[in-house]
Parts: C-alpha cells; sequence; structure tokens
C-alpha cells in the first residue's frame, strides 16, 4: 500500500495493524480482477510481513484472515465472480424517474425548460439502464440545454445524442477537418484495441502505435488520463457508450475495405453491446450529417456494405421464431429512424406474430417505433408476459391502439398497466383482445371496462381470469353503452354464478348490446338462471346466435326454459351447447317439441357427455326426421347410446329430409353392428353427411370393408374420426388405398388404434391419415 499510494502516510500504517476494527478498505471495479478471489484456491495468510501474491492478500483480507475486523466496502457491477463473497449486498439503483426529475429540475433554471427536457429524455431515452447513471443525466442535461439554447431539435435516439456529443467536443478543439478525421481515425483503433483486448486504459506507447503523437495535448476532450503505479500516463474513454460510439464512427471514416462489416461485427459484438445500434443510426444520411461537416464525408462503401448486411439478415431474422433477434432487429430499425426502410424490411412474409412476451422497456420502445412506421400491426402477441409494468403498458399503448388483435394469455398485468391497455382500446384499432389465464381479477376489469365502452372490439377472450358478479354490473355497462361493438365474449371458468349471469342476460334485451356469441362454460350456473336467458333470447331484441352452457348444472329445469325460447319466432339462437350439463332423457320431448316447430333456427347443438339414453334419443331423432328440421351439426358423444339409436340416426340421415352434415357419436359402445348402419347410410347419394365421429365406439377389422364402401359411395363425405378403436394392421392397406383413391375425404384420424410399427410406413404413404 505504500508503494502503490503516496497518499498514504508512513506513520499511519502501525496503528492499522494494531486497531484494524478502525478501518474501511473499498475495493472499485473489484469485478475487473482477473484473478480468483475464492478462498479455495488460496492458502489465505494471517500475518502483515508475510509476503503473498496480490490475489492472495486481497482474498485474505475480504475473507478476514488478515487484518481481522476491518471493514470492507465492494463495488463491482452484477458478475458470477464474487459469488464468493459474504456480507450485506446492497443494489445502487442510481436515479430512477422522480431523482431525474429533482435532477433537471435543479440543472434548468426554466422550470419550462427543465419539464421539456426531462419529458423528452424519459420518451427516448428513458428506457436505457444508462439513464440511472448520474453522470449520463449530466451529459444529456448539457447537450439538451446548449441545443435548446441555439434553437435546434433534440435528440429521438441514442445515436442521435452520441452524434451531438461528439460533434460538440470536436468542435472545442478548433481543428482543421483534416485533423479531425486522424483523431477520430486514432480514438477508433484504441476503441477497438479496448473492446477485443477488454483493457480499460492504453499506455503512453499505445497510444502512440494508435496515431495519437500530435493529439496527446487534445486528448483529454475524449480521454480519462490518470498516472499508473510507475509514474506513467495511462488513457482510458470516460465511458464504454462514448467508446463504442467511437468505433462505429472511424469504421465508417475508414477509406481502406479491408474489413467488410460483417466480419467488423462477429469481431466485436460479442463485447460491444451498442456497436451496431450506433452503425445503424450513422448509416442514414440526416443523422450523420452534422459530423460529415466537421470530418470530410464517411466512406460510402462501408456505408452501403452495412446496408445490404442489415437488410439480408434482417430478412432472414425476421422469418424466424427467436424473438430476442427479432427485437435486436426493431432496436436497429429505431436507431436508423428510417420509415421507408421499416417499410422494406417487414415484409408479409415477416414473422412479426410470434409471442413477444417479456419485452425489456428498450424493446418496447423498439416495437413502438416500428409498428408506428408501419402503421397498423395483424397481431400483437404479448403470449406469457410474466409481469406487464405500468412502464412498459404506457409505451407500448401506441402500438396496442393500431393493432387489429392483441394477446396477452397467460400474462400478469400490474394495476397500473390496465389504464394503458383501456386507453389504447378506446382509440384504437383492436377488434380483439385475449386475456385468457391472466388472473385479472374484478378490481382491474373494472378499470378496464372504461376503455371498452367506446372501442371497436368484436371478440373479448376472458377465459379463466377470476372474475365474480362483482363485475357483471360493469360488464352490462360496457353492452348497453351504444358505442360497445362487442359481438363474441368469451367468459369460461370464472365464477360469475346465477346472479351475475342473470345481470348479463338484462344486458342482452337492450337493443343496443350487439352480443351474438357466449361462452359461460363452467361458471357455476344453474337451471334457476336459464329463465332469465330464455326471456333474453324471446325478447326479440337480442343478437345472440351462439351459446356455450357446458359443464354448468343446467338439467332438466334449465333445458326446459330454454326450449321455451327455442319455440319462439323472436329467437334467433343457432348453436347451443350443453356438454356436460347434467341432461337425462327427461330432457329430450323439450327439445323434441322445439325441434318440431317449423319456425326454430337452431343449427347446432352439442348434448355430449349426457345420459340421455336410448329412449331420450330415439325421440331427438323423430324431431330431426321432420322435413325442414335445420339441425346441421348434433354432437351426441358419450350419451349412453344403443343400436337402436344408430339405426334410427341412419333412418334419419337417409330420409332425404336431413339437413345434417356433422355427426359424432363418439364413445358409444355400439360396436361393428352397431356403426354399420351408419356406414350404410353414407353410402346413399341422398345423405348430405361430411363428418362423421366414431371414435371408441368398439370397430374393428371387420368394418373396414362396410367403411370403405361407404367412403367410395360417398360424394360429401370430407372427414372421419375412428380415433381410440381397435383396428389392426390387417386393415391399414384398405384405408390407405380408399384414401388415396377419394377425392372428397381429406381426413381420416387413426390415432391410438392397435396398429404394429410395421403399418406406419404404409401410413405415411397417404398425407391424409393421421395416426
Amino acid at each position: 500500500m505504500l508503494h502503490h499510494h503516496g497518499h498514504i502516510p508512513p506513520e499511519s500504517v502501525p496503528l492499522l495493524l494494531q486497531k484494524p476494527a478502525n478501518v474501511l478498505f473499498v475495493f472499485d471495479d473489484l469485478d475487473q480482477c482477473k484473478q480468483s478471489l475464492d478462498p479455495s484456491v488460496h492458502t489465505l495468510c494471517s500475518d502483515p510481513s508475510q509476503a503473498a501474491s496480490v490475489s492472495c492478500l486481497v482474498a485474505s483480507l475480504l475473507h478476514g484472515s488478515l487484518l481481522k475486523g476491518a471493514a470492507f466496502v465492494v463495488a463491482a457491477r452484477p458478475t458470477g465472480s464474487l459469488t464468493c463473497l459474504s456480507g450485506t449486498k446492497v443494489e445502487v439503483l442510481g436515479f430512477l424517474k422522480p431523482q431525474r426529475e429533482a435532477y433537471f429540475n435543479g440543472f434548468f433554471t426554466d422550470p419550462a425548460a427543465a419539464n421539456k427536457a426531462r419529458i423528452h429524455m424519459e420518451r427516448t431515452l428513458g428506457f436505457y439502464d444508462i439513464c440511472t447513471s448520474p453522470r449520463f443525466c449530466w451529459t444529456v442535461s448539457s447537450v439538451y440545454k446548449s441545443l435548446m439554447d441555439a434553437g435546434a431539435k433534440l435528440p429521438e435516439t441514442l445515436s442521435q445524442l452520441y452524434v451531438d456529443i461528439l460533434v460538440h467536443l470536436v468542435q472545442t478543439l478548433s481543428l482543421n477537418k483534416a485533423c479531425n478525421r486522424d483523431l477520430m481515425l486514432a480514438l477508433g483503433k484504441m476503441a477497438s484495441h479496448c473492446v477485443l483486448d477488454q483493457h480499460l486504459s492504453c499506455t503512453k506507447e499505445e497510444m502512440d502505435s494508435f496515431g495519437f503523437q500530435q493529439f496527446l495535448t487534445s486528448v483529454g476532450v475524449f480521454l480519462e488520463v490518470d498516472v499508473d503505479q510507475s509514474d506513467g500516463r495511462v488513457f482510458s474513454f470516460y465511458s464504454n457508450l462514448m467508446q463504442e460510439f467511437l468505433l462505429a464512427v472511424s469504421f465508417f471514416l475508414d477509406k481502406s475495405m479491408s474489413e467488410g462489416v460483417e466480419k467488423m461485427l462477429v469481431k466485436h459484438n460479442s463485447r460491444a453491446k451498442f456497436l451496431d445500434l450506433f452503425l445503424s443510426g450513422l448509416s442514414e444520411p440526416l443523422q450523420r450529417r452534422p459530423l460529415e461537416i466537421l470530418l470530410g464525408e464517411l466512406n460510402s462503401d462501408r456505408i452501403m456494405d452495412f446496408n445490404r448486411w442489415f437488410k439480408s439478415s434482417s430478412e432472414a431474422t425476421l422469418k424466424g421464431f427467436y424473438k430476442d433477434k427479432h427485437y435486436h432487429c426493431f432496436h436497429l430499425l429505431h436507431q436508423a429512424q428510417n420509415e421507408s426502410l421499416v417499410k422494406e424490411i417487414i415484409t408479409p412474409s415477416a414473422r412479426i406474430g410470434i409471442s413477444y412476451g417479456d419485452l425489456s422497456l428498450q424493446d418496447c420502445a423498439a416495437l413502438n417505433y416500428v409498428v408506428t412506421c408501419l402503421g397498423e400491426l395483424e397481431q400483437l402477441n404479448l403470449y406469457r408476459t410474466r409481469n406487464l409494468t405500468e412502464g412498459q403498458a404506457e409505451m407500448l399503448a401506441p402500438t396496442m391502439s393500431l393493432s387489429h388483435k392483441i394477446s396477452l394469455s397467460d400474462s400478469s398485468l400490474s394495476t397500473g398497466a390496465v389504464p394503458h391497455l383501456a386507453s389504447a382500446l378506446s382509440r384504437g384499432l383492436t377488434k380483439e383482445l385475449n386475456l385468457s389465464h391472466t388472473r385479472l381479477g374484478d378490481e382491474k376489469f373494472k378499470i378496464l371496462c372504461a376503455g371498452l365502452r367506446d372501442c371497436k372490439l368484436h371478440t373479448l377472450i376472458l377465459l379463466v381470469c377470476r372474475l365474480t358478479e362483482a363485475i357483471c354490473e360493469d360488464l352490462v355497462s360496457v353492452l348497453t353503452s351504444g358505442t360497445s361493438q362487442l359481438c363474441v365474449l368469451d367468459m369460461r371458468f370464472n365464477e360469475i354464478g346465477d346472479q351475475g349471469f342473470t345481470k348479463l342476460c338484462k344486458a342482452l334485451q337492450s337493443p343496443l348490446c350487439k352480443l351474438q356469441e357466449l361462452q359461460v362454460q363452467s361458471c357455476k350456473l344453474t337451471a334457476a338462471s336459464m329463465e332469465a336467458l330464455s326471456g333474453a333470447l324471446c325478447s326479440g331484441q337480442s343478437e345472440l346466435r351462439k351459446v356455450n352452457l357446458t359443464q354448468n348444472a343446467i338439467g332438466e329445469r334449465g333445458v326446459e326454459a330454454l326450449c321455451k325460447s327455442l319455440q319462439n319466432p323472436l329467437c334467433k339462437l343457432k348453436s347451443l351447447n350443453f356438454f356436460d350439463s347434467e341432461l337425462t332423457g327427461a330432457c329430450c320431448p323439450h327439445f323434441m317439441e322445439a325441434l318440431m316447430l317449423e319456425h326454430c333456427s337452431l343449427s347446432e347443438l352439442d348434448l355430449s357427455v349426457n345420459d340421455l339414453g336410448q329412449e331420450g334419443a330415439l325421440l331427438l331423432c323423430q324431431a330431426l326426421r321432420r322435413p325442414g328440421c335445420p339441425i346441421e351439426k348434433l354432437s351426441l358423444k358419450r350419451c349412453e347410446l344403443t343400436q337402436s339409436v344408430f339405426k334410427a340416426l341412419s333412418t334419419v340421415l337417409t330420409s332425404g329430409t336431413s339437413q345434417l352434415k356433422s355427426l359424432d357419436v363418439g364413445i358409444n359402445a355400439v360396436g361393428d353392428q352397431g356403426v354399420k348402419h351408419l356406414w350404410d347410410a353414407v353410402a346413399q347419394p341422398i345423405c348430405l353427411l361430411e363428418e362423421l365421429d366414431v371414435e371408441m365406439t368398439g370397430l374393428t377389422d371387420a368394418c373396414v370393408e362396410d367403411l370403405c364402401a361407404a367412403i367410395r359411395a360417398s360424394k360429401t363425405l370430407k372427414s372421419l374420426e375412428l380415433r381410440n378403436n381397435s383396428l389392426t394392421n390387417t386393415s391399414v392397406p384398405a384405408l390407405v388405398q380408399v384414401m388415396q383413391d377419394s377425392h372428397n375425404m381429406l381426413e381420416m384420424n387413426l390415432k391410438y388404434n392397435d396398429f404394429g410399427e410395421e403399418a406406419f410406413n404404409m401410413l405415411d404413404e397417404c398425407e391424409k391419415i393421421i395416426y
């Protein structure tokens, strides 16, 4: 210490050794230490007079074996190399928004100027980590003040800021253009050396080799000059950012083409985070023009080389699925500030719809710039954003307002983010918003409703959002606002209960409500709220065409109430889903009564996973045979159907009056004999069936001859579901052949049958077969 630090008086050393508890050691930039400080790799010393290596001395001090009781402060950037240290860890946050505001207010004497400068910085630079640095805030304030005093435009990007900084620094030297250029080239060589060799500083000899001989009296403007341990001068850059910017400037200044941009970036990029961003900014004529006035024109060949590289690499990047590479491309475009370049690079083949979950603030700013240049975005996919903060939502608000679809499924939104989403919806183009699995909750949804009342939203998906009855009044207010365009509302798996649903049904009776599709699967509904739904459907005001009541305890009483509405000529319902809704055969007379009426408009009915049994199902078949029965799609999966029911369904399909095009009778154990009735029906030219699902009905190889005959004879059948049956390798040649020969069949699903591996090669021969 006495040898290397001349300011320590020799007489203080005995005091230090006698009372180490009075001593505080400060280790700054300890992460730059190249040697390991892990105690396991050293024999720690305890005697201050013992000779030891520097790394051993430092490790012995930090781990308490040398000068026991001494205190330490270690200042370092986050790094894994110091994990061996124990003690209290403090994260230095620097200037956050409130501190930056106070700083700008202190720097500028005019409050209006301070406010203008601060707002501009937060908008254009506030998303960079470097804004937490007081030194950077001083730099920005100084540049802004100079520009504002001159009536000049403030920089929009980091590249533009550093152009302004460099112009100011060069002007202070009052050198001619040739000298300015030579100085920049020398600084560029030094910057490259520091980046590649990870040197923080350079010696006088190294500076001479870079071409600084005539500039050593001027470099203090750009470099920090210190005295090293041997009393020689060492030179270092004030910041890594300026180091990288000067490297970019010197690359474009160099008249030689000894090294192309791609090679140069590969060489430097792993250690120079902003280098290609600065190159992108400098590649644009308007942005580099202030520098060219002082330095002369940059190398046009190198700029063209960069532009070629940028366009080709961006095209490849944006066709891929790596979101981090997409983000980096957006950052390059943001620095370039060229709207026509954005439109040239973001072509229809670019996969901009991939998930952009967990964007940083910097990423949000870059994406926002790109989308603003494009004017609109088909889909903003923020799937699995772990925490959409208020700052991110505020930054993304213009992008959200320009997006036709927004997906935030499996995401978490902070309370502060919701008002910005609501505001974007109210003034934007968004037609579809997906908030599935966001755990939104009642409080945040109520905030969102402010934007839902006056927006272009057509579809709102709220699947599993932890909503309750408490939000239903707000939802009614949205639906009856007169400005809401909402047509599709997906409320599945939210426990709104009968009381909440009854409130929603009041909205359905309003002539202002435009809702056409309502999904309320597993919403804790019972028969008690079906009267309210029936009343809405019969009101003559409801536009509802599709209702999904899956997995609610509807029962016979609920079915009876809804079937009354189906009999009403004012009811416009087309699709009704009662999947797993506690129905029995006793419900079927009500369905029969409704379907027998001429003005019934229902075309899709799903009664799957209900114990209808033979008697109930036969009553349904009776209604289906009525001339003019509108049912086109019928699902009776796992309804305890028998062979007699399958025979009755065959009669329906060949009646000449049936409109049935899709039939699902899977998971009914009727075997080959039962399903044979359907094969016979499909073979008839009068049958209109296009989709047939006989999954898990007990089919064996014995059915294949009838199955193939039906496919060959049918002119309409397109899709056949045969999963989970007992077909074996024996059936495969016939099934492959019939699918290859058929012109109308598009798909046959044979998954989970009893095929051996030897059958898979044959199945591969037909692309229309899934197995």
